[in-house]
């Protein structure tokens, strides 16, 4: 069971949303602004963020980036009415972890946040905070990607994909690993959930040659 801390102006729902995690075993917070939630975030260690995106003053965007400057990064799951394509894409480089569509089965919003909360999977418990290669350096417990072109935000499954290749440099990680350690389920050979990843990482590394795909096998950072 985790601290959550719950962002959203609407207070009919922030209620309804801790009343429901509360009666799931969770220790909830509700704060009605960005400005709240920085200031809480700052002072106290949250297990996972439910953040609104549309709120008066500090926008969840702006919320976003202030969670990847902190030192351990709580996991960010957005909720949000506004539900575009280049919305979701956009909150998901910024680092959140998860992005739920209002209004939505208040069910299912506790199973996604049993699963985030549940497993081992989070980048923040790996051990060992910095990882190199060439000109390349990650900061796993921020997220944060050092190039040369300057540092890039990166989302909680792309900093473990990049972070397990790193560890294994110079060894082929097998899509089915890749799948079972980071997303939790077995290999499905219809699902690109880990080839988009991998195009958004090596876009954000602006080298497509640093990840290099092993046909029908998986991936590999080379050796040196």
């Amino acid at each position: 069971m985790g601290d959550i801390l719950i962002v959203d102006d609407e207070v009919k729902l922030r209620t309804l949303l801790a009343r429901t995690l509360a009666s799931a075993g969770h220790r909830p917070v509700t704060v009605p602004d960005g400005e709240s939630a920085c200031a809480h975030l700052d002072a106290h260690s949250t297990d996972l963020v439910l953040l609104d995106l549309v709120m008066p003053g500090m926008d969840g965007l702006s919320v976003l980036r202030h969670v990847a400057l902190g030192e351990s990064p709580s996991p960010v799951m957005v909720l949000s009415g506004v539900g575009d394509v280049g919305t979701r894409v956009q909150a998901i480089n910024e680092g959140a972890v998860d992005f739920v569509t209002k209004p939505f089965v208040v069910a299912e919003l506790v199973a996604r946040v049993n699963r985030h909360l549940g497993g081992p999977r989070s980048v923040g418990a790996e051990t060992g905070r910095f990882l190199e290669t060439g000109s390349l350096r990650l900061d796993i417990r921020r997220r944060r990607l050092e190039t040369p072109d300057g540092p890039r935000a990166l989302s909680e499954r792309e900093a473990a994909v990049f972070a397990s290749l790193l560890r294994r440099r110079g060894d082929v990680c097998t899509r089915e690993e890749l799948l079972h350690d980071i997303w939790g389920y077995d290999f499905d050979p219809g699902s690109n959930v880990l080839e988009v990843c991998v195009g958004r990482l090596r876009g954000k590394i602006g080298d497509a040659s640093v990840i290099e795909t092993v046909r029908g096998v998986g991936y590999v950072v080379a050796a040196g």
